[in-house]
């Protein structure tokens, strides 16, 4: 008893400063174990992805607090890739993507004509490929923060190397926001043209693409003026990107 005592006034009577100098390795170690289960957490869970369709996203969670109060509701249905109009493939390739087939996930010289841009102009100008849009809208938030951005490079090189280009080119199709309170190209197909993406023809493809920038303003059905000038100019690139045989093959492949 009187050892308990005498040990208990000593540790009470260390100063602050040496009670302080434990707390922060002990703080410091428990940080590392929660950050490594988070990291085996995440990575368990985008390999799961390559043959699991993902649940949720938090696009879509804010979309759906958006449409609360609404006599909007929420619409999203998978497809799986072989029941997706190879015209939408094409489609979002040629408006989204060109590069999609040849790069790692970065179009660097986008990015850096990008980078010039946004230097001396007001008007932010995008150079995200469709991987980086799949990374963004399946595990992150919208935002142009350079943490979220970081964290968008990471994912997009993991989906690269683990997912590999359908699979991608799948979720995107079935992520991307087509209308308000709409994700996904089957969705917008059932929403505005009363058919399955599978029936989709080249130019409802190419409208239902055309809205992918702002889903919101570049409606659809009926189609806003600035939706049916992307239409027009999505459908002459598909024409121009068609015979690629990198594209040709990856669009008409079964999964």
């Amino acid at each position: 008893m009187s050892i308990y005592l005498t040990n208990f006034r000593a540790d009470f009577s260390k100063p602050t400063w040496m009670k302080l100098k434990g707390i922060v390795p002990r703080m410091w170690r428990r940080l590392k174990r929660v950050l490594l289960v988070l990291f085996i957490a995440q990575f368990v869970y985008i390999i799961i992805l390559k043959w699991v369709n993902p649940p949720i996203t938090i696009t879509e969670i804010s979309s759906w607090f958006s449409l609360w109060g609404t006599d909007k509701k929420l619409h999203k249905t998978w497809a799986n890739y072989n029941q997706i109009s190879q015209h939408a493939k094409l489609a979002v390739i040629a408006s989204e993507d060109q590069l999609f087939t040849d790069h790692d996930g970065f179009d660097y010289k986008s990015i850096e004509k990008a980078m010039k841009h946004n230097a001396t102009s007001k008007k932010i100008r995008g150079a995200s490929t469709i991987s980086q849009q799949v990374a963004k809208n399946v595990f992150l938030w919208q935002g142009r923060s350079w943490v979220r951005k970081g964290l968008e490079v990471y994912f997009t090189f993991m989906i690269e190397k683990i997912w590999g280009k359908q699979r991608i080119l799948e979720v995107y199709l079935n992520v991307a926001e087509t209308g308000e309170g709409l994700f996904g190209f089957e969705s917008a197909a059932q929403a505005y043209y009363n058919k399955s993406a599978a029936q989709l023809n080249r130019e409802e493809a190419a409208m239902i693409t055309a809205a992918l920038p702002n889903p919101i303003k570049y409606t659809v059905n009926p189609p806003a003026r600035i939706t049916a000038y992307r239409q027009r100019k999505i459908l002459i690139q598909m024409r121009n990107i068609a015979p690629d045989p990198d594209i040709a093959e990856l669009v008409t492949s079964q999964k």
